[in-house]
């Protein structure tokens, strides 16, 4: 019979937790002594995270969430071993980036079913757990889900819509104590970011964001581990912008600021 862990201290699950922003939200739940259960649907990644992380606390779970099995199957695993669950991180995302005419429906569609379905259908199948817990929910949403810009048809409104999401959930949820929040983050400093991002787009983030410069995973990490921690028990419902303060520039004008 498998052991179960220790009530000593409480667990977390962060989705699309094997690289990146949510590997960092992963990380920090583990330094404030949570047991943390990273899924992810990418193998190689999940086996690097085995390789790298400490061996106490942590715990992996191939799942893709926008396939709803997989999340049933994988949910119902993992809460016949914990029981409750304090937090739950959606972070799972992913985006195609293109011009609003060349976006095909199978293109959209794997957007949604991705950073829309994905968090509904990991929410719903982690509820009774987090209402034991009396958790709460992250849901990472971005900065594009706020500010509309070309290529991001489908991510942009996925975002959007997953803000909508974590109202919804707020109001409903909250009635049994579980709290809902989401963070939209602006331009960070990832992986992926380096790769994508061109020595142009840079330049010009960094002239619309009034910090004037790209955000770090970490700090990522450190707003939704305050969004689910005891400071934060009275913040139900609300989307922070972790940006710089993009979204409150409006539209740049870096020369007024010499």
């Amino acid at each position: 019979m498998k052991k179960t862990i220790s009530k000593d201290y409480k667990t977390a699950i962060v989705t699309g937790g094997a690289r990146g922003i949510g590997l960092a939200i992963a990380t920090r739940f583990h330094t404030e002594g949570y047991h943390c259960i990273i899924l992810d649907r990418d193998k190689k990644a999940l086996s690097q995270c085995k390789n790298n992380l400490p061996k106490e606390r942590y715990e992996y779970h191939i799942c893709d969430v926008s396939i709803p099995k997989q999340v049933s199957v994988t949910f119902n695993n993992i809460i016949k071993k914990h029981h409750s669950i304090h937090a739950l991180v959606n972070n799972a995302g992913i985006a195609v980036f293109d011009r609003a005419e060349n976006i095909q429906f199978n293109d959209w569609s794997r957007v949604l079913a991705t950073n829309l379905n994905g968090p509904f259908l990991c929410t719903q199948s982690c509820l009774s757990a987090l209402i034991k817990a009396k958790g709460s929910v992250v849901n990472i949403a971005s900065i594009s889900g706020v500010r509309a810009s070309t290529l991001r048809i489908a991510y942009g409104t996925s975002k959007a819509a997953l803000m909508h999401l974590t109202k919804q959930q707020a109001v409903e949820y909250g009635n049994k104590g579980v709290r809902v929040n989401a963070i939209a983050p602006g331009p960070v400093e990832t992986e992926m970011a380096k790769l994508v991002h061109s020595a142009d787009i840079r330049t010009s983030y960094r002239d619309a964001i009034p910090l004037t410069r790209y955000g770090t995973p970490e700090e990522m990490a450190n707003a939704v581990y305050f969004l689910c921690s005891d400071q934060a028990n009275y913040i139900n419902g609300q989307i922070l912008c972790v940006d710089g303060g993009f979204d409150a520039a409006g539209v740049g004008l870096p020369s007024l600021r010499q």
